[in-house]
Formats: C-alpha cells, sequence, structure tokens
C-alpha cells in the first residue's frame, strides 16, 4: 500500500508542478494575493477573539472585586452586630451573628481566591492580547508589502512582456535582413563580367575564320554602301 501512495503522491506532485508552469504569472500573483488577504483574515478573528478574552476578564474582575467588597462589608457588620449581642448578653443573638459572620468569611475567602484567579488569567490575557495585536499589525504590514511588490510584479511582467514582443519584432527584422537579397554592388558585379564575356567573346571570335570571314564581308558590305551612296549623289547633281 505505502508502494502506491508514493506513486500515486508522484503523480499529484507531477500535474501539479505541470500546472503551476501553465499558470499565467498574473494568475498567481492575484492568487498569492488572496491566499495572504485571508490568513490574514482568520489572524484577525483569532486576535480579536483574545483580545475579548482580556475584555470579558476585565468585566469578571470588576464584578469579583465587587463580591469581595460587599463580602467584606457584611462580614464586618455581622462582627459588629455578634459584639454588640454579647454586650447586651443575648446569647442566641451572638450565636447567629457570629454564625452570619462565620459564612460570609467563607464567601469572602472565596470571592478573594476568585478575583485573585482572575487577575493572574488577566496578566497572561494581556500579554496575549497584545503578541496577537502586535503579530496582526506585522501581518498586515506584510500584507501591504505584498500588495506593493504585486504593483511591481505586475509592473515588471509588462514590461518583460514588451521586451518579448520587440525581441521578436527584432528578430522578425533580423531575419529579413539576413535573407540574401542581391546587394547593387552584387548587380554590378554580374553586368560587369556579362560585358566582359561578350567582349572576350567578341575579340576571340576575331581570331578565328569565321570571325575574319565576317569581318570581310563588313568590308565589303560597307564598301558597297559608299558606291551605292556615290550613286545616288551623281544622279542629284550633288558634289562628293
Amino acid at each position: 500500500m505505502s508502494f502506491f501512495r508514493r506513486i500515486w503522491g508522484y503523480i499529484k506532485a507531477l500535474f501539479r508542478g505541470a500546472a503551476e508552469k501553465a499558470m499565467k504569472p498574473e494568475v498567481e500573483i492575484e492568487q498569492a494575493i488572496t491566499e495572504a488577504r485571508r490568513r490574514d483574515q482568520e489572524l484577525r478573528n483569532q486576535a480579536a477573539k483574545v483580545v475579548a478574552h482580556r475584555t470579558q476578564l476585565e468585566s469578571k474582575i470588576e464584578r469579583a472585586a465587587d463580591d469581595v467588597g460587599d463580602a467584606r462589608e457584611m462580614a464586618k457588620q455581622s462582627l459588629l452586630k455578634a459584639d454588640a449581642a454579647k454586650n447586651a448578653g443575648d446569647v442566641e443573638g451572638q450565636t447567629k451573628w457570629t454564625t452570619t459572620a462565620q459564612s460570609l468569611a467563607m464567601k469572602l475567602q472565596a470571592a478573594e481566591n476568585n478575583l485573585a484567579t482572575l487577575k493572574t488569567q488577566y496578566e497572561s490575557a494581556v500579554t496575549q492580547a497584545e503578541e496577537a495585536k502586535t503579530a496582526v499589525q506585522q501581518n498586515a504590514m506584510r500584507v501591504q508589502e505584498l500588495a506593493a511588490k504585486r504593483m511591481e510584479l505586475l509592473g515588471s511582467l509588462e514590461a518583460a512582456k514588451m521586451q518579448e514582443s520587440v525581441n521578436k519584432a527584432v528578430e522578425s527584422l533580423s531575419s529579413t535582413m539576413d535573407y540574401d537579397m542581391p546587394s547593387l554592388d552584387k548587380i554590378e558585379d554580374k553586368i560587369e563580367s556579362r560585358k566582359a564575356e561578350a567582349m572576350a567573346k567578341a575579340e576571340l571570335r576575331e581570331v578565328t575564320p569565321e570571325g575574319a570571314e565576317a569581318e570581310l564581308k563588313e568590308a565589303i558590305s560597307m564598301s558597297q554602301a559608299d558606291a551605292k551612296l556615290d550613286e545616288l549623289k551623281a544622279e542629284l547633281g550633288l558634289t562628293s
């Protein structure tokens, strides 16, 4: 069973990691802020209970102190009445008020013990309340820092997106510039090469029998053309 649990744990971790990678950064930031605020609210609720406990103890201490005061005063009055009855020779009254004073003394002792216990609890509650308030204050500052960090991260994210867009544009431009387009120098070189090749072929043709024959025909044609021009001039009566 432990083997299958380990495998299942590995599969869950794998899918969780894949999901985190697929999650957008802005969504992760918002989730972190939401979780921080949720925990902050939970802390505030717990701290409120601690502070409320301190406040309740304050009220209980006041009532306990009143109980102590009342019991003490009534016990004193009972003792005075018992003493007065004794002086008056009232044995029954003396016994009655002495018994009442004893009962009130026990009530006074219980009230004082209760007050002492409440005061001890209150001292602890005051410390706990101060610690709770400090924790709330510190956590609130952390939430504010996280909120400020959120703004910073979102700004950085937007800057990163913009830079990525610029990088893509530059890469596209670079790939376009890297395309092997013929430059003007290359075109000029090709034209000069073709001219030189044509002239070379013409030059080589002149030294061949075919070239000489063509040159002779051209010379005859030019001579015949000149003769024909002289004939036309004579018919027109033009002098050479």
